[in-house]
Parts: C-alpha cells; structure tokens; sequence
C-alpha cells in the first residue's frame, strides 16, 4: 500500500491519503441526501462527520509514519473544498444566513488565491496553523448543526432545536472569527516561505 520515495515522502499510496479521497468521495453523497430525499437529519449527521474525520488524516500520517508531499497538499485541499462545499449545501437548503455563508466563502476563497499565488510565485510550502486547524473544525461542527435545526417545510422548531441552534451560533461565530485572524496570521508565514523559495531558487 505504501510506496515510500526520497527523503522520507511515502508516495501517493498512503492510508492517510486514502481516508483524505474518500472523504472527499462522500461529499456528493452529502448533497444527493439533502437536496433528493427528506432525511435531512441524515445529511447533517453525514456532514458531522466529514467534520469531526479531519484529523484523522493527520494522525495516520504520523502514526504509520506515512508523512508525504501530496498529503500534506491534498489534505488542506480537501478541508476548503469539505467547508466550501458543506457551507454552500447548508445555504442553499436554507439552513444558514447568507451574509454568514459569504463571509465564510470570502476567507476560503481568500485562502485558495493566497496558496495558488504563492505557489506562482515559487514559494515554499506553508505548514497549516494549528489555530487555523480549530477554525476549520468549529465551522465543520457548526454547519451539520445549523442543518439539523431546521425544518425541510419551515415548520416550527421544536424545543431542543432552539437549544442547539443557540449552541450553534457560539460555534458557528468561534470559527469564522478565528478563520479570519488566522488569514491575517498566514502574512508573516506565507513572506518566510517567499524568500526560502527564491532563495532555493538562487542556489540552484
């Protein structure tokens, strides 16, 4: 399963690497629950997980010791593409404000342009913050837990509904302030990596 390259890079093949695709893969699924059948419940709970498994990825690279250059690529990658596309499903399904939704959608997008632009640029590759890890994770909780405390017909909610969705505002406000101070904690990081980047360049 493991295919390990030069200077430690495990290669494609990794566990790690496998439960990042796959968490992916269930994504679509996610959409086809929530906007094809009734079981709403069932795609929040669904969505809940893609959420809570961002860590595992992590921790089997460490564990198996099957840390690799694409993993560490494709593992931010799919936790933008996981909230860029679980934020989209919860808004359009009427179960977050819009003015929330974009304000979230604006610093992911952000994020993406930064990388894209730094990669252009020749940068080396930047470590995910660990504060930026705990955003991503409050967002991922909070967007399962708006879907679950709405109603498909716009029905009354009930008691517990009204409980959660006040939890889930704490949350949901905790992780999109912190995305932002994270962006703005990104600078410092991203010119370190803009000069190692050409400095690597220059000695070639």
């Amino acid at each position: 399963m493991v295919s390990t390259g030069a200077d430690g890079d495990a290669g494609w093949w990794t566990w790690p690497n496998v439960v990042t695709v796959v968490r992916l893969g269930l994504l679509p699924v996610f959409f086809w629950i929530l906007f094809t059948t009734d079981h709403r419940a069932i795609a929040a709970w669904l969505l809940g997980f893609l959420g809570a498994t961002d860590w595992i990825d992590g921790y089997l690279a460490r564990r198996l010791h099957q840390v690799s250059e694409i993993g560490k690529i494709i593992d931010p990658v799919a936790d933008r593409i996981l909230v860029i596309g679980g934020l989209l499903g919860v808004a359009a399904a009427a179960g977050v404000p819009w003015w929330f939704a974009l304000a979230t959608l604006v610093r992911e997008l952000l994020v993406s342009l930064l990388t894209v632009l730094l990669a252009a640029l020749g940068a080396a590759r930047i470590d995910v913050l660990w504060w930026g890890k705990v955003s991503t994770f409050a967002l991922m909780t909070s967007f399962p837990l708006f879907l679950l405390t709405t109603n498909p017909h716009h029905t009354a909610l009930t008691t517990w509904q009204h409980v959660i969705r006040d939890a889930c505002w704490a949350i949901g406000i905790l992780g999109l302030a912190l995305s932002w101070i994270v962006l703005f904690g990104y600078v410092r990081p991203a010119l370190a990596a803009l000069r190692v980047g050409r400095q690597g360049r220059k000695t070639l």
